[in-house]
């Protein structure tokens, strides 16, 4: 087979288009999971987004709280009424706040840097200690990028309500960090350019950073905080001038709340109750993270289905297109190939189908239109004994559609009187006609006798009666036909001036005793005729003295056929007819009774030149036989003896033809053999290697086996695949391409057929 034949390549084309239209879908549901999945990643970093706010929010309300207690601290007030007289300090109640205000910086780690200043005495109290002089407290705890006086006059003297200083740098105890600073003057009323005192809440970025260590991760993650003018509160994994950056270009939507910045995703909100600013970037690969998953494992998944389904698309395609090549290649051989330039392999396959009907039912037709004359040329040949079988004669009527089996019945002979040796081209006409008009009188006749007819010369029809039901029982009497032939000849003259002599013979009882019945109803017309009958003449009437013996050539020839077939039973059913003529129906003297024996013996002399007969081991013997027949013993005797020659010589020809039928047989089990594998071996191919018809070898390899020659190789091939399934090598498609199966299906509908179980069920079977 072409291997990428036009029918290979619109199956696999269909295949491949078959898998495309799901891995569109796929493909589009592969986008859609994606853009999902990304969806879900940006609301989940916007809701942790949320959250970090949430808590953060909350723990600087609880700083902002923390200031309102302290306001509300009963120490804490009577320090800020209190009057200093004569620069005189409390300082026990300052000693007592510092260790009241302890327990802050204990419980809250947003509360773990935080002082109060006392603006009247100019002390700075902190947890557990108090500076007297602030700029002790300065030289450890301080901004960097304010001095001592910027320190004191922006966050000491001035009033402060809920201030926040953004991100600074700031040194605490030898360590930079950066710290927000959260202010409020106390008490919380106080509105004039200096206050009592101030609350400084220094909280660390690191302190922050862990509230929000949610949003960040070792992949790349950012974020900073920035307060309602821009100023950075806190950052993470982003420096200064890269926040400087972003806010600056003009690409970066400040208004969006997540967007694509670079290769990161920037998620913004802004606090309604702050106004700050929280901005969080993922680098593209950790937000898509998961949907990355799904990508490789559907392109996995997606790449290996195609593959393989190209590959089973590539494998069905080939199988599906051997058998169409296999036909097409058929119909090449035997149509020629020029019917190929048709517009594709299937319009040269239905083309050529179409034809093949027509040619069919033409034939058909043909045959149909034949079928008369087939019917006379059966008629003719059985009657003049050129059968030799009783087998090849039913095939023949069967084919001939004569619709009985002739197992009885009587033949006759109508001649149509008053035109003896007449000739014209008119007489002809005439009596064509008269031969029409009395088969149709016959076929419309309402007789149970059914009547086969075909002409005999110009004036003569032969006819064949026989019962008109094929399994009647009643044979047809002589009664049946006496009428039937009355109303012919009263018909015929009455209307058509048509007389007519019928020679009926007696009856036969076998198929093969036709051409015997129809010689003696030649007879019997040919005594009608000599004694100048008219009307019906049968044999038993007619009987004349004759002084010759009978033994016609055509009978002659038909028992050297007969012999040569190897049919005994006929062969001694000839004899026996012959032997009955000339000693009931004549009466021979010696010298003719010697001559007729003598032609007896002539006729099986001349059947000793067979081939079978000639390389046996008993053609002296037989041959001796022959000439070792008396003519004077009794007839008794000599037909006996003859009848065993003639079984002899049946035996022997039947023995060979045997062995020539062996030898077939054993040649087509041999090819069987050696080709069992092959899925193209069928009847044809056998047929053809032992050059024999197709009907033949079947029904030959049927009566020498008994055995349907299909049922022969599915035995075969499932013998084998019995014998692979025993070694568990191959699985069951392997095992039905080696025994010649194009299809597993119908290897294991034939394995359980005949084997009476399933391949797998045989297996475990053996297995077990």
């Amino acid at each position: 087979m072409p291997k990428f034949s036009g029918v290979f390549r619109k199956f696999l084309f269909s295949y491949i288009l078959i898998l495309i239209i799901p891995s569109i879908a796929g493909y589009m549901s592969y986008r859609t999971s994606i853009a999902v999945t990304q969806s879900i990643s940006i609301e989940n970093n916007v809701t942790q987004l949320q959250k970090s706010q949430e808590i953060l929010e909350r723990r600087m309300a609880e700083v902002e709280s923390f200031t309102r207690q302290l306001a509300l601290n009963q120490d804490l007030s009577v320090l800020l009424n209190e009057s200093v007289i004569d620069q005189k300090t409390n300082v026990y109640g300052i000693w007592k706040i510092s260790k009241d205000i302890m327990a802050y910086s204990q419980t809250n780690d947003f509360l773990k840097h935080f002082f109060i200043y006392f603006t009247k005495v100019n002390v700075l109290v902190t947890p557990g200690n108090a500076y007297f002089r602030p700029e002790h407290y300065y030289q450890t705890s301080h901004y960097t990028n304010l001095s001592l006086d910027e320190w004191k006059k922006n966050i000491l003297e001035k009033t402060h309500s809920s201030e926040i200083m953004p991100l600074s740098p700031f040194i605490t105890g030898g360590t930079q960090t950066s710290v927000i600073t959260f202010m409020q003057s106390l008490p919380l009323d106080s509105f004039s350019d200096s206050s009592p005192a101030t609350v400084v809440t220094i909280i660390d970025e690191k302190t922050i950073n862990s509230v929000l260590s949610g949003l960040r991760n070792d992949t790349g993650s950012w974020m900073y905080i920035s307060d309602a003018q821009g100023h950075t509160i806190s950052s993470q994994g982003i420096t200064q001038p890269e926040i400087e950056q972003l806010s600056a270009d003009s690409h970066f939507n400040k208004e969006s709340i997540s967007q694509f910045y670079k290769d990161d995703l920037v998620i913004k909100i802004r606090s309604k109750s702050t106004g700050w600013v929280y901005s969080t970037g993922i680098p593209r690969h950790v937000l898509m993270e998961n949907a990355n998953k799904i990508k490789y494992i559907t392109w996995s998944v997606t790449g290996a289905a195609l593959l393989i389904g190209l590959l089973v698309g590539y494998l069905l395609s080939y199988r599906n297109t051997l058998p169409i090549n296999r036909l097409l290649q058929v119909m090449k051989e035997h149509f020629g190939k020029e019917a190929a330039l048709a517009r594709n392999e299937y319009d040269f396959i239905q083309g050529n189908i179409s034809n093949i009907l027509m040619n069919s039912k033409h034939l058909e037709s043909e045959l149909k239109r034949q079928l008369p004359l087939i019917r006379d040329a059966f008629y003719k040949r059985l009657i003049a004994g050129e059968f030799q079988t009783k087998e090849e004669i039913m095939s023949a009527a069967a084919q001939a559609d004569t619709g009985v089996s002739f197992n009885s019945g009587y033949t006759g002979i109508v001649q149509i009187n008053g035109y003896s040796d007449m000739e014209s081209v008119e007489i002809l006409n005439e009596l064509s006609a008269a031969r029409l008009i009395l088969k149709q009188i016959l076929m419309e006749d309402e007789s149970r006798v059914l009547v086969h007819m075909t002409d005999l010369g110009s004036d003569r029809l032969v006819l064949l009666f026989t019962s008109g039901d094929q399994e009647a029982v009643e044979e047809v009497s002589k009664e049946d036909i006496e009428a039937l032939l009355s109303r012919l000849v009263n018909l015929a003259f009455g209307e058509y001036r048509i007389t007519i002599t019928a020679g009926i013979s007696d009856p036969f009882t076998s198929v093969m005793e036709v051409s015997r019945s129809y010689e003696q109803a030649r007879q019997a017309l040919e005594n009608a005729i000599y004694m100048n009958k008219k009307g019906i003449v049968w044999l038993g009437d007619t009987r004349i003295e004759s002084n010759t013996y009978y033994y016609p050539i055509d009978l002659e020839l038909r028992l050297i056929s007969t012999i040569r077939a190897g049919d005994e039973e006929e062969a001694g059913r000839i004899v026996k007819s012959m032997i009955e003529q000339n000693t009931e129906n004549r009466e021979l003297s010696m010298e003719m009774k010697h001559q007729f024996i003598g032609e007896l013996k002539g006729t099986l002399l001349k059947l000793l030149d067979q081939k079978a007969i000639m390389e046996s081991h008993s053609f002296e013997k037989i041959k001796n036989r022959i000439i070792a027949i008396v003519t004077s013993e009794s007839i008794e005797l000599i037909s006996r003896e003859i009848n065993e020659i003639i079984a002899d010589m049946c035996g022997l020809i039947t023995s060979k033809k045997n062995d020539a039928h062996s030898r077939t047989v054993k040649q087509i089990n041999e090819f069987i053999a050696a080709r069992y594998a092959d899925p193209d071996l069928n009847l044809y191919r056998i047929a053809e290697h032992v050059e024999r018809p197709e009907k033949y070898i079947s029904q030959l390899y049927k009566e020498v086996t008994g055995t349907n020659l299909s049922d022969h190789l599915e035995k075969v091939r499932m013998d084998h695949a019995a014998s692979l399934l025993k070694r568990n090598q191959y699985n069951v498609d392997e095992i039905a391409s080696h025994v010649g199966y194009n299809s597993s299906h119908s290897f294991r509908r034939a394995f359980k057929r005949v084997m009476g179980v399933s391949p797998s069920s045989f297996r475990q079977s053996v297995e077990e």
